[in-house]
């Protein structure tokens, strides 16, 4: 018997309920699809952008597959199965509350405008998104993680020109009521010193 046979016996065991390949599937297809949710934060320079997506989404995942496993321990220990199962319930308040705690330090208040809601909401996203893959709910997953980044791109865009409209409306006002002005004063010249 070779020093590494425990070893080997130890990682082995770490995939009693889930497969090794299906394991690294999950976690790899959490990395890929948080990077998609991750890489537009990163592309319009937010505070969390593609590593803390893909990070926050591979933990959740991994959670995910924990959960499977301890599932798997308390059977095989003979324990109580509804209470195992009531524990992979509270897993998902539990990653939700995590990611919420992240997802606040983005969000700032300054003179009364909210910076970081969206950014929040897609680490939000992207834990759920992680929590599908390990629970290997990928299409869903998928579903999920492609809808976001239409939401984030298409509505980016629909914002912005929404946003210039508006823009440009308040300058035209503006340059209506300074032409306004002019004209006023034209007609009546000693008025402006009352």
């Amino acid at each position: 018997m070779s020093f590494l046979d425990p070893l080997w016996s130890d990682l082995a065991a770490s995939f009693t309920a889930t497969p090794a390949p299906v394991a690294t599937l999950r976690l790899v297809a959490a990395m890929v699809m948080g990077g998609l949710i991750g890489f537009e934060r990163e592309w319009h320079h937010k505070p969390a952008g593609l590593r803390t997506h893909m990070l926050i989404s591979v933990a959740a995942a991994l959670f995910a597959l924990l959960s499977f496993e301890l599932l798997e321990i308390s059977r095989q220990l003979g324990g109580a199965e509804t209470g195992a199962r009531n524990d992979i319930l509270r897993l998902i308040g539990a990653v939700t509350s995590g990611v919420a705690f992240l997802a606040a330090g983005t969000i700032v208040v300054n003179a009364g405008r909210v910076k970081g809601l969206t950014t929040g909401a897609g680490m939000w996203l992207a834990g759920a998104v992680g929590l599908a893959c390990g629970t290997g709910r990928i299409g869903l997953a998928g579903l999920a993680a492609g809808l976001t980044v239409v939401v984030l791109w298409l509505f980016r865009r629909l914002e912005d020109a929404v946003e210039h409209k508006a823009a440009r409306e308040a300058a035209e006002e503006a340059a209506a009521r300074a032409e306004a002005g002019l004209l006023a004063r034209a007609r009546h010249p000693g008025s402006e010193a009352e």
